[in-house]
């Protein structure tokens, strides 16, 4: 096997240090800010929600749009502890002004996960982008999923050569990022496992970003040329926020984002 690909069997973790260093304390297990939501839906930032508690972060944030306000029922939304609600556009995602919202929790974790359900909304698009390129906020780590990586595509070249930003991605979202900065090397559907672990090894060589794929019955991640891969039988995990998630909350736990992504798969 090449030398930058490791594959993990789902029984037998690659980083069992990881797995067992995995804080047991909820006040030792850091803090996660989740963002996301629009008039046209909130079920990922719901499952996300669950997700990271089930995980085992030790503290949350969520960021809603006030266009959902009078939308989620009072039952759900008074079991999300550290909700707050920001201010929304016409089109119901979240408006510019939004950013002070954003920024805030951005200090108060470090760690911050756009989980998509954001809708196809320019004023969003900018306000995320701006975020994730503001140099003010280099140092916070933030994960993007689902349909908030289709908001990135035009400020591609930037978001993909920022350190600590961590996208999950479809092929088809990968495809136009890589078309968005003229990369080279053909990214294709037909691609096998081992032609994609070597795309990814030398697209990780050129961009700082990690990327998280799934890709022919496969899970894939890859960061500064490093590539690990497990089997994966559960692809709508990944589109519903399950797995970007769990992802997140390693991501809190370990500097490392191989580990801690890998080990994401595999802990309970």
């Amino acid at each position: 096997m090449d030398d930058f690909w490791q594959k993990q069997d789902p029984k037998r973790p690659l980083f069992t240090d990881a797995i067992w260093s995995k804080p047991e304390r909820r006040d030792q297990a850091g803090r996660l800010a989740i963002i996301g939501g629009s008039s046209s839906g909130f079920a990922a930032v719901a499952v996300s929600f669950q997700t990271a508690l089930k995980t085992g972060i030790g503290d949350l944030r969520i960021i809603m749009p006030d266009s959902l306000k009078r939308k989620i029922p009072a039952a759900i939304t008074n079991q999300m502890a550290g909700l707050a609600w920001a201010p929304s556009n016409p089109s119901g995602g979240f408006a510019m002004s939004a950013k002070r919202y954003i920024e805030a929790a951005a200090e108060w974790s470090g760690q911050v996960l756009f989980i998509g359900d954001s809708g196809a909304n320019s004023e969003t698009a900018q306000l995320i982008s701006g975020f994730i390129i503001d140099k003010d906020y280099q140092d916070t780590k933030i994960t993007i999923a689902r349909d908030a990586v289709d908001l990135l595509v035009y400020d591609a070249e930037s978001i993909l050569n920022r350190k600590g930003c961590h996208l999950i991605v479809s092929l088809a979202q990968f495809q136009k990022l890589a078309r968005a900065v003229y990369y080279p090397r053909m990214i294709t559907f037909s691609q096998g496992i081992k032609q994609m672990a070597e795309t990814l090894h030398k697209f990780t060589i050129t961009y700082s970003v990690t990327i998280t794929l799934f890709h022919d019955g496969n899970l894939f991640v890859a960061n500064s040329g490093q590539v690990v891969s497990q089997p994966f039988d559960s692809p709508m995990r990944v589109w519903n926020g399950d797995i970007p998630t769990r992802e997140a909350v390693w991501l809190v736990w370990q500097s490392d984002p191989v580990m801690a992504i890998a080990s994401s798969w595999v802990s309970k």
